[in-house]
């Protein structure tokens, strides 16, 4: 089976920082690539991966103001099916714009909604709802005017995580700096627990930033430490007391909160969007409604076995399971696609 594996080119695949949407490309690319499968992805040029890349950004605009978004995504999506024949399935993590593609060629397209990001494209995922096959990533995030294949939750390879039975003292924050995802809710949070905590990620609001974040930095009770790496997230979420992810707005997955657990850290996060699914109330950390729950919660994180967090993660959220899952999905839907009727495309499937 030949596989196309569409990514965003915001980021790199792997981001080196920021980038959840490359980054889980990244994990179930070369999930796939270590299973045999033959893989291309289309990323950025300066990716990193098993698989063949094809490449015609040479760099992710995110991180080079000198590339236009728009024209780069366009020269991107076409670069991939103009070469559709050559594959079985492509898989799509680019959101809606390459549905528009998708009617053009004979290759059936998978895409993973990573969340719908605005009511306004939604009649694009309406449009092709019948000719492409979406899969969600969290039962909380369908769309009840599309058909899903399936829910496929996020995995993460264990092994990039440690489990830490005696953590450290301070709270953390992870995530964009961005009014939906709750960073002055921590630091109100920490206050009234008299907790130290820290704050991880890009700053996406500046406004809110200045605002909301930068008055209570003091360097030792409300620290800002920037966007953190592969190399540094291990021992910051594993050596942190717990998660704070108090979002206004509704979670389609939360990938730091697998992480944070992946180390044995408790996550005390809103009920919003996916949350319940992701936390096992009073198990894996706390799904709370407002504030007051929160402080409650923070004084409660004792009474929880770290070990028994990781052991939930490997059970739910492992990139093996990530990764059958799928497999199977492509089997499913090209078995199913005009194209398996030929001889040659069945044995090609079958491989």
């Amino acid at each position: 089976m030949r596989i196309a594996m569409l990514a965003p080119i915001a980021w790199r695949v792997p981001p080196r920082h920021y980038g959840p949407w490359e980054r889980v490309v990244s994990l179930l690319t070369e999930g796939l690539v270590a299973r045999g499968v033959d893989v291309t992805l289309f990323a950025s040029a300066d990716s990193q991966t098993g698989a063949r890349l094809a490449a015609v950004c040479p760099r992710p605009y995110a991180e080079d103001p000198s590339l236009d978004a728009k024209a780069w995504e366009c020269l991107h999506i076409a670069s991939l099916f103009e070469r559709a024949g050559e594959f079985d399935l492509i898989h799509n993590h680019f959101d809606f714009l390459p549905l528009s593609y998708s009617a053009l060629v004979a290759t059936p397209v998978l895409t993973t909604i990573h969340g719908l990001s605005s009511a306004s494209i939604l009649p694009v995922y309406q449009r092709y709802n019948r000719h492409s096959h979406y899969v969600a990533i969290s039962n909380a995030d369908r769309h009840p005017s599309l058909d899903y294949l399936a829910t496929v939750y996020h995995g993460i390879p264990l092994d990039e995580f440690t489990l830490r039975r005696a953590p450290d003292e301070y709270l953390l924050f992870f995530g964009r700096i961005h009014p939906d995802k709750g960073a002055a809710e921590a630091i109100e949070v920490a206050r009234r627990s008299g907790r130290r905590l820290i704050i991880a990620g890009i700053v996406q609001d500046e406004a809110y930033f200045a605002q909301r974040v930068a008055p209570h930095l003091d360097g030792d009770r409300v620290r800002y430490i920037g966007s953190v790496g592969p190399a540094e997230r291990d021992a910051l979420l594993g050596g942190a007391y717990a998660l704070l992810h108090l979002i206004s707005f509704d979670e389609p997955f939360g990938l730091s909160m697998v992480e944070a657990m992946a180390c044995g850290t408790p996550v005390i996060a809103y009920d919003r969007g996916s949350v319940p699914e992701v936390v096992r109330h009073g198990e894996t950390g706390w799904v709370v409604a407002e504030i007051e729950a929160a402080v409650a919660a923070v004084s409660a994180v004792g009474t929880l076995d770290r070990a028994r967090i990781r052991a939930y993660v490997a059970q739910h959220f492992s990139r093996e399971r990530m990764v059958d899952t799928y497999l199977q999905l492509y089997h499913d839907v090209c078995r199913h696609h005009v194209l398996a009727s030929s001889p040659g495309q069945r044995e090609r499937i079958a491989s």
